[in-house]
């Protein structure tokens, strides 16, 4: 479904007391803030009251006169800024002027007054006529961005408001003016540039050329600053005609790194097409961008440039702006890269790097650094900002001059992530400021999969921006000269006034989030556009060879850059003798499939985990509980399994919610994707849950991991708040969670923090009773759970709602179990009878024997698949029993009684996938230990302790795996150990 309404857009103009308000800042700025004074262009006798020169006067005169009571209205006798300002105001014909009180205390004669009247409605035409002027001026340059051709896919614009279209020459008469005044000369005003050397123009030409300015590819915000020196350098950049011009040169120049860009996306897509690398296809003219803003930074006196970004085009950043060899970044993609010896390691488009050299504009040694990010994408925002103004502090640098930062943001994020707004109010404080910032915005017009629709409540992503009086700069990324522009201009604002700068490139997204996303489930209008665009290198090429800047012959001899990457390619092979795995599925090819298999598994009577959370909230909404899930692509499922709203592939915007026609007289349910932030949507929702106790209210993270940024909320509101309120609530938070060599940003919803935080005591075995369950859930903080089952899940979601009080649920959800072939159950685990269990025992052959056990395995989650598995292949299904905790919290004591009274001669190993550190064991260990009467130790079968959750390199997961495997079957491992 596409984003934005695709209207016209309108550009309304400033009413007359507006543009008299507006003139008057205007000349309030220049008195208080030192800046450019404007003076006439002739010395005027302006003493000169206005009455003897009303009657006959020259209309050049009077002309002069309101530009010299402009600049200052003690400039003119007071009868004039008496006239002037009610004209400005809008007073009609003959009434506008008004006869000073006398010295003498006595009246003009009759006969002055008279002629006064009637020779003043023409010259109240001739100020009405260049104020309608100015105003048309000032609309444009307030809101001509309004309807620049920004967006490359031309398929919508932003829709600001409903107002008529007010601009071009068949409007003029919204200003007052008719369409005879076309090709009248009118004065400019001295806060225009569009008159180059001409101090008049034609209407016709005044309005052509700030369309030129204003209209085409380039949208400039900056209106709201409140410097007029700084408005006027803004303007003087895009008014003064013909000054975007680029020497043969630079074109040929800007056309080799276009090239780069897009080549190098297109090999990665070559030699690793099932791989995940955040491509940068749709805006590629990036690469160019930042490559400009170091030119021109460099050719000011900037030595070193400290870089921060998000996953998009990171790849090609690192390999064709900072320079990192080809091979290194090609052996990322090798699933057998050992990591570091001093560290984790983390996934390819997380890397950063330092580089010190030549830059061939300024030849001068420029270091670039780009700092390594994590997946919460703006919280390496205020990290670039420190290490800048460290590096400032270091070297001496107390103006930014040599020393400034860049930072590149998605629009989703921009908008949705309070940590900008945060840093942004960072940049003009004395202990903090970097002395200017250039932000450039990846603008793809979508999130993940969430609409900016639901995204945000601004028109742009970078509205944000406008608090700290940024200018903004929107361009037209299929525009490469008009990008190349842009930044030359936004790098002379930095060296120039050392304040924050946006750009924000209006590109597109050729593929889904990821090579392995299909976005065509929910933009199906979008993406058919999109495969029907010409790519921007094509393009640009194109118009340069019609203009004749090169040959076609010409074109092919410099698109040698593929020759380059594939004998770097080469080289990575020989000298790491990697052997490339594709070890990422392929994307669902279909919605149509997704629902087929569902269908299919209902006639079979089992479920997979998306069908169970289904059938639970189906439930629910029949017995008249309203559901609420939240989260940011909550609607398709971060993992393309939910499909709780269905889209039309032909028509925007229309959309089928199938669980809101169940019954009649059922609940309504509601499903919103959500905006980028973490931290604020989880206090919304937090918020909404505490309205009503009959509503299931859930939010989920995108990845377990990036509760992160919520952790105020987490920790302030959900874990104390019954204890410090008296306050009860419901809310759950589902956390996809688990060790599957996604990196260190994509595995761990970091159990052991909530776990930590859980209120029961490990060294304490309750007291047991009849409803000793429902008294333990009624005591904690909030219920913590991992389900292997979908009809645990099942339950576990019921139970929620249905319990006679309310308790935040925390549940680490899986990301493979989705589609595990054994992650099923079967209906009779959901029908009526049926219930949550806590814990799940044995049902091996080990079971039947328990004497004969020799090891008790206790774990939770998915790493029971991965045990079962290796237990099976190792043949000792009858002397190792596997017990799922699947309530972690409240710990269950009691049937954790049960299952080691059974196996009274077994050793006990609790058994993780996670780090030692971290994990379950810290907090299980204990309760376990208790149950026991510490008559038995607790052995520990699991990855070593390690500062980072997760490696980043596939082989190295595989490896640290099978050894925590070994670890757990091997009978001897704990042998003569207490």
């Amino acid at each position: 479904m596409h984003h934005l309404r695709t209207t016209v857009t309108r550009l309304r103009p400033l009413t007359a007391s507006q543009t008299a308000q507006s003139l008057s800042q205007d000349r309030l700025v220049a008195v208080k803030g030192g800046s450019r004074t404007f003076k006439p262009t002739r010395r005027l006798n302006t003493s000169v009251a206005a009455e003897p020169f009303l009657n006959g006067t020259s209309s050049n005169y009077v002309e002069e006169m309101y530009y010299a009571w402009l600049e200052n209205p003690k400039n003119v006798h007071k009868s004039w800024d008496i006239f002037f300002c009610n004209a400005n105001a809008g007073a009609p014909p003959g009434s506008a002027y008004q006869s000073p009180p006398p010295i003498n205390g006595t009246s003009q004669g009759l006969a002055s007054v008279q002629a006064l009247v009637r020779a003043q409605p023409n010259v109240e035409k001739l100020v009405g006529d260049h104020l309608a002027v100015q105003t048309l001026i000032r609309a444009y340059q307030v809101r001509g961005h309004h309807i620049a051709k920004l967006d490359p896919l031309d398929i919508s614009c932003v829709d600001f408001d409903d107002a008529p279209c007010t601009v071009g020459f068949q409007n003029v008469g919204f200003y007052g003016l008719a369409e005879c005044d076309l090709d009248k000369v009118f004065r400019l005003p001295t806060t225009t540039f569009i008159g180059g050397n001409e101090s008049a123009l034609p209407l016709r030409e005044i309005i052509r050329r700030l369309e030129m300015a204003y209209c085409q590819h380039i949208g400039v915000e900056f209106m709201f600053i409140n410097d007029l020196e700084q408005c006027q350098w803004i303007r003087q950049k895009f008014e003064t005609p013909g000054i975007m011009q680029f020497t043969l040169e630079e074109r040929r120049t800007l056309l080799a790194r276009m090239i780069r860009s897009t080549r190098f996306e297109e090999f990665l897509q070559r030699k690793w097409s099932s791989e995940k690398r955040f491509g940068l296809e749709g805006c590629e003219s990036l690469i160019p961008a930042l490559k400009t803003i170091i030119d021109k930074s460099s050719q000011s006196g900037v030595e070193s440039v400290i870089m921060g970004m998000s996953h998009r085009g990171r790849l090609n950043v690192l390999a064709n702006v900072i320079r990192k060899e080809l091979e290194q970044i090609f052996c990322q993609f090798d699933s057998k890269l050992e990591a570091a010896d001093e560290g984790s390691g983390d996934v390819k488009y997380h890397l950063g790097m330092y580089h010190r050299r030549m830059n061939r504009v300024s030849d001068k040694y420029i270091t670039l650094s780009l700092m390594a990010n994590p997946s919460h994408l703006e919280a390496v925002d205020p990290v670039v900002q420190g290490k800048t103004k460290a590096e400032q502090f270091y070297c001496g640098d107390t103006e930014g001059k040599r020393v400034m930062s860049i930072l590149i943001h998605g629009d989703a994020a921009f908008a949705g992530q309070g940590i900008v707004y945060e840093t942004f109010h960072l940049s003009d404080l004395p202990s903090y400021t970097t002395h200017g910032t250039i932000h450039v915005v990846v603008n793809n017009q979508i999130g993940f999969t969430t609409d900016p629709r639901m995204a945000r409540s601004s028109p742009y992503p970078t509205d944000v921006a406008r608090v700290v009086n940024a200018p903004i700069f929107h361009v037209n990324a299929d525009d490469p000269e008009a990008v190349m522009y842009v930044c030359n201009i936004a790098a002379e604002w930095r060296n120039t006034f050392h304040k924050d700068v946006v750009v924000d490139l209006v590109c597109y997204r050729r593929n889904g989030h990821n090579e392995m996303d299909e976005p065509m489930f929910t933009q199906p209008l979008m993406y058919k556009q999109i495969k029907k665009q010409k790519g921007v290198l094509q393009k640009f090429a194109e118009k340069l060879i019609t203009e004749g800047v090169m040959t076609a012959q010409e074109y092919e001899e410099i698109t040698r850059y593929d020759k380059i990457c594939e004998e770097a390619y080469n080289r990575s092979k020989d000298e790491k003798i990697l052997h490339i795995k594709h070890w990422l599925d392929s994307p669902w090819p279909g919605l149509s499939r997704i629902l087929k298999g569902r269908a299919n598994m209902v006639s079979q009577r089992v479920c997979d985990w998306a069908l169970g959370e289904y059938m639970a909230f189906g439930s629910l909404l029949k017995e008249g509980i309203h559901i609420r899930l939240s989260g940011q692509d909550v609607e398709r499922g971060t993992f393309s399994h939910r499909h709780h709203v269905l889209h039309d592939q032909n028509v925007d915007k229309r959309v089928c919610i199938p669980m809101n026609y169940i019954s009649p007289d059922q609940a309504p349910y509601t499903v919103c994707n959500s905006s980028l932030s973490e931290y604020g949507v989880l206090g919304f929702e937090l918020g909404f849950a505490m309205a009503s106790p009959n509503a299931l209210v859930l939010w989920e993270a995108q990845f377990g991991d990036f509760h992160n940024t919520a952790q105020c909320i987490i920790d302030q509101f959900i874990s104390s708040g019954q204890a410090k309120w008296v306050r009860q609530n419901g809310i759950v938070l589902l956390l996809p969670h688990g060790m599957e060599g996604m990196g260190p940003e994509h595995s761990s919803a970091r159990p052991e923090r909530f776990l930590q935080m859980c209120n029961d005591d490990p060294d304490v075995f309750p007291k047991l009773s009849e409803d000793f369950a429902m008294r333990q859930l009624y005591d904690c903080n909030w219920i913590v759970v991992n389900c292997s089952t979908p009809a645990n899940y099942f339950h576990v979601l019921r139970r929620q709602i249905l319990q006679p009080f309310r308790k935040p649920l925390i549940v680490f959800t899986p990301k493979s179990l989705l589609r595990h072939p054994e992650a099923k159950s079967s209906f009779e685990e959901m029908l009526p009878g049926t219930h949550f269990r806590r814990v799940i025992p044995d049902d091996s052959p080990a079971a039947v024997s328990p004497e004969k056990v020799k090891r008790v395995i206790f774990c939770t989650g998915k790493i029971y698949y991965e045990l079962t598995r290796e237990r099976k292949n190792r043949g000792m299904d009858d002397t190792i029993a596997i017990v799922r905790i699947e309530q972690l919290s409240p710990f269950p004591f009691d049937l954790l009684k049960a299952e080691t009274d059974r196996y009274i001669n077994a050793d006990l190993v609790w058994c993780q996938e996670e780090h030692k550190n971290q994990g379950y064991y810290d907090y299980v260990k204990p309760r376990i230990r208790t149950t026991i009467n510490r008559t038995r130790p607790v052995w520990y079968a699991g990855r070593e302790p390690a500062a980072a959750p997760a490696t980043g390199n596939k082989q190295t997961h595989l490896m640290e795996l099978q050894r925590l495997l070994d670890t757990a079957f091997n009978l001897e491992a704990f042998s003569g150990k207490f």
